[in-house]
């Protein structure tokens, strides 16, 4: 098989899980899930990043350590304004261009404002970033962030946090079928299936945090992850066989015996 990497902005990935950096136990569980799931991108809130310390024991200090690449979001924000600012200030601290683009709408569902996010993803295109917007499954939407100059579209597959999965399979399909550029599916993963799905329905990573996080046992579910991504991805590749209504038997017709019984 080629080598199957993932273009995205400025990066170049051979591994299609992302994965969070809140939650864990310690720092030293997030670290270890960090290097057995072999991910080459993770997301830190920057309200939670202090670029003073960047020890061998600080979070920045682990995240060195280990050669993944920072993608800083803006969690917290409720207005484009807000999620601006914070952009700004985390390119000042980390040096880099790449955000992931939160804008939420309320404190229940921690759905997006779909017309903040858009416009704070208009202004920061401008300003030179590659934002990596976190969205709603609406196609539709996803196609306006692409047209916004976003480096991808990152559909939740649920509520964030809440473990229930991908709900609706066949937005993904059609966000899939619409767009070209990289869709990240964001927010809801629970389990290794949920993942294996996700890029089977032909999403081209997945960005995990609270699945692993909080996981009786972290360094084990994010090794699934790793694996599971891995086998979506073939099974997309594949091109799997079409679904029927009836059965049809891989066994030829050639060959068969005939058995005529005697009147």
């Amino acid at each position: 098989m080629k080598t199957d990497n993932l273009n995205i902005g400025s990066l170049t990935l051979s591994n299609r899980l992302f994965l969070g950096t809140s939650g864990y136990p310690d720092l030293d569980t997030m670290a270890n899930a960090i290097k057995t799931s072999e991910t080459e991108l993770v997301t830190v809130g920057v309200r939670r990043i202090n670029t003073e310390d960047q020890g061998k024991y600080s979070l920045l200090g682990l995240l060195k350590e280990n050669r993944v690449n920072i993608l800083p979001n803006t969690a917290g924000c409720y207005t484009a304004k807000e999620a601006i600012l914070t952009a700004e200030l985390a390119r000042e601290a980390l040096d880099t261009n790449r955000i992931k683009l939160e804008v939420i709408g309320d404190d229940y569902t921690l759905y997006p404002d779909s017309i903040e996010l858009i416009q704070a993803a208009q202004e920061l295109v401008k300003k030179g970033f590659e934002v990596y917007p976190y969205c709603t499954d609406d196609v539709v939407l996803c196609q306006k962030l692409i047209d916004c100059g976003c480096v991808c579209v990152m559909p939740l597959a649920s509520p964030i946090g809440s473990g229930l999965g991908i709900q609706n399979p066949n937005n993904i399909k059609l966000i899939r079928k619409k767009i070209s550029q990289p869709i990240v599916i964001d927010a809801g993963i629970g389990t290794a299936s949920d993942a294996c799905l996700a890029l089977e329905l032909g999403a081209d990573a997945v960005l995990i945090n609270t699945a692993v996080a909080k996981a009786g046992y972290p360094i084990q579910m994010a090794t699934a992850m790793r694996d599971a991504i891995k086998s979506g991805r073939n099974a997309y590749q594949a091109h799997r066989i079409s679904m029927k209504e009836h059965a049809d038997g891989s066994t030829p017709d050639e060959g068969k015996i005939k058995y005529h019984m005697k009147e």
